[in-house]
């Protein structure tokens, strides 16, 4: 039988909870457990003083949910007790096998890494922060490969996948770490003043995020929608389709454009303001990643 036949049949379109919505938040976990754990370095890594503040929160809220995310990778499976295979029967080309020693080595150096931050041991903390931020890309960066492996979904069959997933982990992460410093700051702080020097450093960092994330989705949506008729017709699902006012709507305009005017426009420089932009760029990052992944299984596999 010729094999062409049995990848071309057309399967009845899933519904958009498929893939699960498990797996669209378990990778928006991983994404802000990377980007906290980058920033909570930038001090104790890179000699960034102004962020020193946010170290100690940031590899609490790193450690924290990384080992909240895979709960929701084992809801999904079914059978979580068998996750101990993935430790035993190993397959060097399968980004899962790879994944797995990653999501066990990186929350183990997080700890590491925090518990000489706690003792104000600066060697180690800087030796094991290092160290974690390799560690940190891989696990993110590897459920971008995930996705883009699965060479029977168009949305999901492009190289940008890790780095549109890293990308957004750092966008989202930096939206995080503005909201806790002013909660922190605002009802936890000695004086009940919000340190605006990290806020609007961050600020910054978010501005530049937020304009290296909108050039990288533009290219991925005008690679799909010059392509061929799979990739054109997931273009189309993004663009027109189901997924569009999600997209358009919530993701793009709403979770990037809108805060991008807001943290670039000097008239609206207030911490109030930074605040509510982290907020929609979180709610953003949270829509890219169910697109995404649900978006990814909703066209009829070619």
């Amino acid at each position: 039988m010729d094999m062409s036949l049995l990848y071309t049949i057309p399967h009845a379109v899933p519904p958009r909870e498929a893939f699960g919505l498990a797996i669209a938040i378990y990778f928006y976990l991983t994404g802000l457990s990377a980007g906290s754990f980058i920033i909570s370095t930038l001090a104790y890594g890179f000699g960034m003083e102004k962020y020193k503040p946010l170290g100690k929160v940031g590899v609490v809220l790193a450690t924290l949910l990384l080992i909240a995310a895979p709960m929701f990778l084992l809801l999904h499976s079914g059978r979580p007790l068998r996750a101990w295979h993935l430790f035993v029967y190993l397959n060097g080309t399968s980004p899962i096998s790879w994944g797995s020693f990653l999501l066990t080595l990186y929350p183990i150096n997080c700890i590491i890494y925090g518990f000489f931050m706690f003792r104000g041991n600066a060697r180690l903390t800087k030796i094991f922060g290092l160290i974690g931020i390799p560690l940190a890309i891989m696990v993110h960066g590897y459920t971008g490969f995930i996705l883009s492996f699965a060479k029977a979904h168009a949305l999901w069959r492009t190289s940008m996948m890790p780095i549109l997933f890293l990308t957004s982990a750092m966008v989202s992460g930096v939206a995080m770490m503005i909201l806790v410093t002013i909660i922190k700051d605002r009802f936890f702080g000695e004086k009940r003043e919000v340190n605006t020097e990290v806020v609007f450093g961050l600020g910054k960092m978010l501005l530049w995020l937020l304009v290296f994330d909108l050039f990288l989705s533009f290219s991925d949506l005008a690679v799909h929608y010059f392509g061929e008729a799979e990739s054109m017709e997931a273009a189309r699902l993004l663009l027109t389709g189901a997924f569009a006012p999600t997209f358009i709507g919530v993701e793009t305009l709403l979770g990037k454009v809108v805060p991008l005017v807001l943290v670039a426009n000097t008239r609206t420089r207030n911490v109030m303001v930074y605040g509510f932009a982290a907020v929609l760029v979180m709610v953003g990052i949270f829509a890219m990643r169910c697109n995404v992944v649900l978006g990814g299984e909703f066209i009829p596999l070619l």
